[in-house]
């Protein structure tokens, strides 16, 4: 196993950001002043505060004497809390397959302690088999992707997985998925039988919720699509929403964002069959795909 959910750069910079936030706040210094103190604008100290970029330590350090900070212990503190924000997660190894955007994520997921997401097309990523995932990145714009870039890509989602379900102590994974996205047969009909079997060994796992919205369910209020929501167990970095898009995504961390997105978790979890029917659900869907003919593979 891993080791505990120690926070990754993405985490940190967030953690710093907030943290300088509130130092610049209770010096009652504005953001076009403090920009200015470190030959920037208040653009700038905005994505700093957000952790949206990397940290110089010069500036960390001019904004610590700006806002009145004189301890050596608490500027080395931050200092290094800026040091260590500046460090490549382990992702990094794979940003040849990851667009920038995505990095983000990578991070935030890695510090994350629960996630709930609702899935409309595919099966999570962070349940998918090594087969499923290359059926999935073949069906991407991107078009015939060369064999190497198709097993980065698998190897970042299992690499994924083992980092955050297989830590101790693991995430919380609380997946709301629709049927339809179960039934559809990503990569062929022994992918999608091996796929549905994977999801019964995970739901067996203590840190690991699925639940399952039938076809035959009327319509619900996570109509815009997928997204996810990460819980942190560190007080500074408060829940994030995750929405992805074709050549983007979105980070909501407004509570009123929040709240709206797991208000709308909280009622489908609450509406849809519960976990304890996902074993007879998933066997009855590989009972289906096993009377169903023969497709030819990749289909």
């Amino acid at each position: 196993m891993t080791g505990r959910n120690e926070p990754g750069p993405t985490a940190l910079r967030i953690m710093l950001g907030a943290h300088l936030r509130r130092l610049r706040e209770r010096a009652g210094v504005a953001r076009a002043e403090a920009g200015w103190a470190i030959r920037g604008s208040e653009s700038k100290i905005s994505r700093l505060e957000l952790g949206r970029v990397g940290f110089k330590e010069r500036d960390v350090l001019d904004l610590l004497t700006l806002y009145g900070v004189t301890d050596t212990a608490e500027r080395e503190r931050l200092v290094q809390l800026a040091r260590d924000a500046n460090n490549p997660g382990w992702w990094h190894q794979y940003g040849d397959v990851t667009p920038d955007w995505f990095d983000a994520y990578l991070g935030l997921e890695a510090a994350a302690e629960l996630i709930r997401t609702y899935e409309v097309q595919f099966v999570p990523g962070l349940l998918q088999i090594p087969e499923y995932t290359r059926a999935v990145a073949q069906l991407t714009p991107a078009g015939d992707r060369p064999d190497h870039e198709l097993d980065q890509i698998v190897a970042l989602r299992r690499t994924r997985q083992h980092q955050v379900l297989d830590r101790n102590p693991p995430l919380k994974l609380w997946a709301v998925v629709e049927e339809s996205a179960l039934r559809r047969s990503i990569g062929g009909a022994e992918v999608q039988r091996a796929q549905l079997r994977a999801l019964l060994d995970a739901i067996e796992r203590p840190n690991i919720t699925l639940q399952i919205i039938p076809d035959r369910s009327p319509g619900h209020a996570a109509t815009g699509g997928a997204f996810s929501v990460l819980r942190f167990p560190e007080p500074d970095l408060p829940d994030v929403v995750y929405l992805e898009h074709l050549t983007s995504a979105l980070y909501l961390d407004k509570r009123d964002d929040v709240d709206a997105y797991t208000r709308i978790l909280d009622t489908l979890a609450a509406t849809v069959p519960p976990p304890q029917e996902t074993p007879d659900i998933l066997n009855a869907l590989l009972r289906q795909v096993a009377r169903s003919p023969r497709r030819r593979e990749g289909q």
